[in-house]
């Protein structure tokens, strides 16, 4: 039986919430609605949603600092994406740098954010053909690190485990699984996003500074992800696959 996806959507407009709770419940979706942080959290005591649609512009704690305290605690996995007042690409790279998923400018069509939820909803539980990753491996050994694929967890040399947001979590799984492999911008974007990059889309580049920010790796001389000028990406360490127990 397929479950119902459930969206979280904090924002401090009640006309906003509404139009967007009644248009989702409309296409299939079980939707939550909070004004603030604090409903936000009280929401969030019943149980993690499949997805949380943040705003960005919010009096009092604004979504900048519920976006940061969601991928610092338990929360960190469930996918955000953020509406941004003003299509301003710094409001769009602050957002994407504090872990949000994907972001939608307002004004904005009902019918985008709903393919935009989809798309991110999608890309968080699978990948498409040809970049699959490998299941069996319950531990992914590269460098000073170790990626535990089952709680999600990145632990450095001394066993500390650095958090990640559910699109660090994916990029980072993606590299793993193509090592050596020169990945495009485009697919890295799909990949993560699940859309296609605009022109001047600075996002995957931001994720990947963060990815490599928690890799602790330079960008000049880096260990892990190198650049390739006009081409993408390319994973450059030894990943060792640890099978987990059968």
């Amino acid at each position: 039986m397929e479950t119902t996806d459930h969206v979280l959507i904090v924002d401090d407009d009640r006309g906003i919430r509404e139009l967007l709770a009644g248009y989702l419940e409309k296409n299939g979706m079980r939707v939550s609605l909070a004004a603030n942080g604090r409903q936000m959290r009280a929401v969030l005591e019943h149980g993690a949603p499949d997805l949380i649609v943040l705003d960005l512009m919010m009096p009092g704690e604004d979504g900048l600092v519920l976006c940061r305290e969601l991928r610092a605690g338990k929360f960190r996995a469930v996918p955000v994406l953020m509406l941004t007042a003003r299509n301003e690409e710094a409001d769009r790279i602050v957002g994407l740098e504090m872990g949000a998923d994907d972001y939608l400018p307002k004004p904005f069509a009902v019918r985008e954010l709903l393919a935009r939820i989809r798309a991110v909803l999608r890309r968080a539980r699978m990948l498409p053909p040809g970049m699959e990753v490998t299941e069996s491996a319950q531990m992914l050994a590269f460098g000073d690190w170790r990626l535990d694929t089952t709680a999600r967890h990145l632990l450095d040399a001394e066993n500390t485990m650095v958090a990640l947001s559910g699109a660090e979590y994916r990029l980072l799984r993606v590299f793993l699984d193509h090592p050596q492999r020169v990945l495009t911008r485009d697919q890295l974007l799909n990949l993560t996003q699940g859309r296609q990059a605009d022109a001047f889309d600075r996002s995957i580049d931001l994720l990947v500074s963060r990815l490599r920010q928690r890799l602790r790796d330079v960008a000049r001389e880096p260990r892990y992800i190198k650049t390739l000028r006009s081409e993408g990406y390319v994973f450059s360490a030894a990943v060792t696959h640890i099978e987990g127990p059968q």
